[in-house]
């Protein structure tokens, strides 16, 4: 998907039902859960990671929160996916990477969400986070093609 499509009509009552799922409430232990599949999956990640995982853990949870509350406004979504995709950038934030965090997304659904992780549901985590993160591959790519061409005229 690239930056003007969101996911489709069905996905988004699948991610939004899922979303309001009691299950799904993100507490610590899910938000710790996702870090430690995504350091399970690819410990190298680990270094990207400065500070209070506490802290990124709820911001994780936050803009995911935030894809899912704008899913119905795909361009605001791209927006703010582009800019977040740029700052990803200048932490070290690698396309590969983009990959190891949806794999650890989609096992933390699965165990939080139990029997309620439908085949559908699952499409539809896994479309939301395709555009979440084409976006932000896209706005990354962006940024560094815009800084090569800076340094060219220094």
């Amino acid at each position: 998907m690239g930056l003007t499509r969101s996911p489709s009509c069905t996905h988004t009552t699948s991610i939004s039902s899922a979303a309001a799922s009691p299950s799904s409430n993100p507490s610590r232990r899910r938000r710790r859960r996702c870090y430690d599949n995504l350091f399970t999956a690819d410990p190298a990640l680990r270094n990207l990671f400065r500070g209070d995982m506490r802290e990124q853990g709820a911001k994780l949870m936050q803009m995911i929160g935030a894809a899912v509350s704008l899913l119905d406004q795909p361009e605001l979504l791209s927006s703010a996916l582009r800019k977040l995709g740029a700052r990803h950038a200048g932490y070290g934030v690698a396309e590969p990477h983009y990959a190891s965090v949806g794999g650890a997304l989609l096992r933390t659904l699965q165990a939080g969400l139990g029997e309620s992780f439908t085949v559908e549901v699952r499409n539809a985590w896994v479309a939301l986070y395709d555009f979440v993160s084409r976006s932000m591959i896209d706005a990354a790519r962006a940024e560094a093609t815009s800084a090569a061409s800076a340094l060219r005229y220094v």
